[in-house]
């Protein structure tokens, strides 16, 4: 506790906050009473100064202390107690608040004394818990940092043997070049803690590796086309997209699973968070997998013709898919129509990329145009050109936008949240056609693969520097990582959970029933009257309703017997057929000249008949 003070104390002087120690109007007359460890500013403690647990031998001093713990409570924060409530409200959850503001109170009074308390723990539970966050946060010392130029310098000159020199011996390491030009070009992907490599050759060929330490985990070829590969719930398994079918490898190279509903699949995309597997191919169809079960969730069809590309957002876990015609279609398992729809280039779209926080969207088309895209209201942001059609697009989790497009790599630095001229950093590979790129979670290190093989390169700053050991460990151990799983598959979601906006289920409604009543009761005294005024309802209508006469059985038996023809039923429609003829004959003037010279009498006799 003492070396995180200390830890505390060293980087508040590297930032110029200096701590002075909290006085108050009664603690004047007891300085002297006071240890040194009283009068140290609490830095890594409770924000709010907590009272002396010392048992004093005599009353006085017990009385003394309850005398000097009353105005601590009520003094103000210093500098660093100040950043850490400010750094804690990002930590927050709904409506709770922080220890400065929790004598608020809450929207939705509870009449049950237990479950007010109840309630009141664990809002308190929660406010320490931010309070705890925000604490380690200031002891998190890596930054990250990037290329900087001088004068007349440009970053996107400099190329990676300039920079490895200027490197540490391992970040040095990371910039290699695998040479496969047999069975390119490769997709790729890295694994959620950036530790494992996965390869996938268009003719086939297979393998996975621990890219760090350049230890190979598995080695085969399927002697059949590969056009993507996608990494499962962690490193033990993973799917490839072959000709015909999807098709699911352990660590060791075994085939475990033929996945046949993924019929020609071009493109695939893992939900980490609901275990489902999601494809799309040739056929169109977009298809989600739970690898738990072994069933089809959901089984969905844009018709709009074969699709290449599938991208999953890590915010909200909706799939989006690319068409041919330039249009963007957002799904989910259990929707039968999409979320929404996108139309995005003049034609058919060549790639797709989604930053982590799900906010923005950057896609690439043949007319040559990558555009960046705001999912909340769908609208674009940005527009940047290439030479040539970008084939793949990756985000980084630090905002880096990288683009592949003929044998250069282009990455820009904030370029989704501005428009941006030049690139940050450029990568040409002689003689190579780039066929996707990945950035490495957590380090600053970008891999793409090409007709040639497989590349890696430095990009400072793109990669997030503290990592959260809960979501993503790159040091985990065997055990941990079994650890990890059960605890994923104790946490795993329904695919009813997935919808654009993820806040939407848990949250509650501040009303009281009584005030929820009175609303719903406006609204249908409003609708009642709206729909009075365009004339829908007649005041004096009296509808006279008979118990029975439409029932379910009675239009039943009233079809039923419209279909039969019997010899009643003749006879009575010739009754009906001649009682209408008698009625229409009498119903027609009869002209003068029929009338005669006995015409006053017909006229009185069919008088009479009517």
């Amino acid at each position: 506790m003492f070396s995180a003070e200390k830890a505390a104390s060293q980087k508040a002087k590297e930032l110029g906050i200096q701590n002075t120690p909290r006085k108050s109007a009664m603690a004047d007359n007891d300085n002297d009473n006071e240890s040194d460890n009283e009068r140290a500013p609490r830095t890594l403690r409770e924000a709010t100064a907590k009272a002396d647990t010392k048992k004093g031998n005599n009353k006085d001093s017990k009385k003394d202390n309850n005398k000097r713990a009353k105005p601590e409570e009520t003094a103000e924060p210093d500098a660093i107690e100040k950043r850490v409530l400010e750094q804690a409200k990002k930590y927050q959850r709904g409506g709770s608040s922080t220890k400065s503001n929790s004598t608020e109170k809450t929207p939705q009074q509870v009449k049950s004394k237990k479950a007010a308390s109840k309630i009141q723990h664990e809002q308190r539970r929660r406010e320490e818990a931010a309070l705890a966050a925000a604490r380690s946060e200031m002891l998190l010392t890596e930054d990250a940092g990037f290329l900087e130029a001088e004068g007349m310098e440009r970053t996107y000159k400099i190329t990676q043997k300039q920079l490895a020199p200027n490197l540490d011996l391992s970040s040095a390491t990371k910039i290699f070049d695998l040479k496969l030009p047999d069975f390119g070009p490769y997709s790729m992907q890295y694994s959620a803690n950036g530790r494992n490599l996965l390869l996938g050759g268009r003719k086939g060929h297979l393998a996975t590796m621990d890219w760090r330490n350049g230890r190979l985990g598995c080695e085969l070829h399927v002697r059949e086309t590969v056009r993507d590969v996608c990494w499962l719930h962690n490193e033990s398994l993973f799917a490839v997209a072959q000709k015909k079918h999807v098709y699911i490898y352990d660590h060791s190279g075994a085939e475990v699973h033929c996945l046949r509903k993924h019929v020609e699949p071009t493109a695939l995309g893992f939900l980490p968070f609901h275990f489902l597997l999601a494809s799309t191919g040739m056929t169109g169809q977009v298809v989600f997998q739970d690898i738990t079960e072994g069933g089809v969730v959901g089984e969905h069809r844009p018709g709009y013709g074969p699709n290449h590309v599938l991208r999953v957002n890590p915010h909200n876990a909706v799939v989006h898919v690319g068409h041919g015609n330039g249009t963007v279609t957002l799904w989910a398992p259990q929707q039968q129509k999409p979320l929404a729809k996108l139309l995005c280039h003049r034609g058919p779209l060549q790639a797709m990329a989604i930053d982590r926080s799900g906010t923005y969207m950057a896609t690439s088309g043949l007319d040559g145009r990558v555009k960046v895209w705001d999912v909340r209201t769908f609208r674009q942001l940005h527009d940047y050109q290439t030479m040539r059609p970008a084939q793949s697009l990756d985000i980084s989790q630090r905002g880096l936008l990288a683009a592949a497009w003929g044998p250069h790599v282009s990455i820009w630095k904030d370029a989704l949240a501005t428009r941006v001229d030049k690139p940050y950093m450029t990568q040409l590979v002689p003689g190579a056609t780039l066929s996707s790129v990945r950035f490495v979670p957590y380090d600053d290190v970008l891999g793409y693969g090409h007709s040639d093989g497989v590349s890696s390169m430095v990009v400072p700053g793109a990669g997030e520097p503290n990592f959260d050991a809960y979501v993503a460990n790159p040091y985990q151990t065997t055990k941990q990582r079994q650890e990890t799983e059960v605890k994923q598959l104790l946490d795993k979601l329904a695919p009813e959970t997935i919808q654009l906006d993820p806040t939407f289920i848990g949250r509650l409604d501040p009303r009281s029933k009584a005030q929820m009543d009175h609303t719903q009761l406006e609204e249908q005294r409003s609708k009642y009257a709206a729909d009075k005024a365009a004339g829908r309802y007649l005041d004096n209508e009296v509808k006279n309703k008979m118990k029975g006469r439409n029932s379910t059985a009675k239009r039943f038996a009233r079809k039923r017997q419209s279909n039969i023809t019997d010899l009643k039923k003749l006879q009575d429609m010739e009754r009906m057929d001649r009682e209408l003829r008698e009625a229409a004959e009498r119903a027609r003037p009869v002209p003068e000249a029929e009338k005669g010279a006995l015409g006053k009498f017909f006229t009185d006799k069919r008088n009479e008949r009517k």
